[in-house]
């Protein structure tokens, strides 16, 4: 891992010795020195920036650094958090994007070895393809949710680009994707081949406007997901003060830092990425600032997660049968967060990659829809993916 770290810049480590006491920067492990990690002990969290942008469509490959991240990061005072915050630098560009996403791959792997959370700074989203192979060695299937205005499926025959890594992920050997999920997409942005690709495929898309009008909604998503990933070009520009976005309509400040704590708070999301990070939005102080305060919820989320899924306890949960024509839905709600969860036994019952995924999480929202005889669209996808 540490060979492919360049060090955290001198224009960030001049600036955190100037910190106010209590702050971030102050209490951040630094890699400042290049081949010398700090002590991981008590480290929850690793900054991880990567440069690689030369797979981005549309996007000025100009050299950038995430300088104006950390220095707003740094300034921010922490919550009353348990965790500690390791900086480790930047993986610079490499011979071939392909090699860049190898280094990325590795690097996040062996985070996630150490029970290490990666937070991710990129430039192009195909990165994310690079976060998605470090879990190859999990043996299990894995979630993403994707916070994006595009599904990014793409031609999975065509090289990978930032607009087109997903289908990637879905035809490559090895196969662990079980479910992808897109929160706030714009049907604008997307191909009518692309939306009739996410039915086909029985993927959950949030349309921007749903979310918008109750957020809670991607909570349920956000508890089921192992990988999370940002398109910084989600949120509207005009939160970011970015002058090149091409997105008037987005989600605005307080709704992405909710998303991402609610990211944060699932048990389940072992790693977080935002992407689309261009040269552009380095220079915008507001949009930095956001960026910053989007990983601090984050981490807050983290800090605060309850477990809440010792579900062979029965005293930890109440059990609701729910009849609807010759399907019995069984949903259970934790005594201790009242969050729901419904039953797939066809899946609990398979000896797969899958056994880990025998409780959906759900709202109480969809009980009641199920007490008025509609199985949740949720639970009829799940089943569809197992019968496959």
């Amino acid at each position: 891992m540490i060979e492919f770290l360049s060090p955290v810049s001198n224009i960030v480590l001049e600036h955190r010795e100037s910190l106010p006491a209590g702050t971030l920067g102050k209490q951040i492990k630094v890699h400042a020195e290049k081949g010398v990690f700090p002590s991981f002990d008590g480290v929850k969290f690793a900054i991880l920036g990567i440069q690689e942008n030369r797979a981005s469509v549309n996007i000025d490959q100009e050299e950038i650094n995430f300088d104006s991240y950390r220095l707003a990061f740094y300034s921010l005072y922490p919550g009353n958090w348990n965790y500690s915050i390791i900086d480790l630098g930047d993986i610079e560009k490499g011979a071939t994007p392909e090699d860049s996403r190898f280094a990325a791959k590795e690097t996040i792997a062996a985070l996630l070895k150490m029970n290490v959370i990666p937070l991710v700074l990129g430039a192009g989203q195909d990165l994310a393809y690079g976060q998605y192979r470090a879990y190859d060695g999990w043996g299990e299937m894995v979630n993403l949710v994707n916070i994006d205005s595009r599904f990014d499926l793409g031609n999975a025959e065509l090289p990978i680009s930032n607009k087109s890594y997903v289908g990637k992920m879905v035809v490559d050997l090895p196969y662990n994707l079980f479910n992808y999920s897109v929160i706030g997409y714009q049907s604008f942005f997307n191909s009518p081949q692309e939306i009739a690709l996410m039915e086909k495929l029985f993927f959950d898309a949030y349309r921007l406007g749903e979310i918008t009008k109750d957020i809670t909604i991607v909570e349920p998503a956000m508890r089921d997901a192992d990988i999370v990933t940002l398109d910084a070009s989600a949120i509207k520009n005009s939160e970011m003060s970015y002058k090149n976005s091409d997105s008037p309509n987005g989600f605005d400040g307080r709704e992405i830092c909710a998303i991402s704590r609610y990211a944060g708070i699932s048990n389940r999301v072992s790693s977080f990425g935002i992407y689309e990070i261009g040269k552009q939005m380095t220079q915008q102080k507001s949009g930095a600032m956001l960026i910053a305060q989007v990983l601090w919820y984050f981490v807050e989320g983290v800090n605060f997660r309850i477990d809440d899924e010792d579900f062979d306890n029965e005293v930890n949960f109440t059990t609701y049968n729910v009849p609807i024509d010759e399907t019995v839905l069984t949903f259970k709600k934790s005594n201790r967060t009242e969050r729901w969860w419904i039953l797939l036994p066809f899946i609990s019952n398979v000896n797969n990659k899958l056994k880990s995924r025998a409780l959906l999480p759900c709202t109480y929202g969809e009980y009641l829809s199920a007490c008025n005889q509609h199985i949740p669209e949720r639970w009829l996808k799940a089943r569809h993916k197992n019968e496959v």
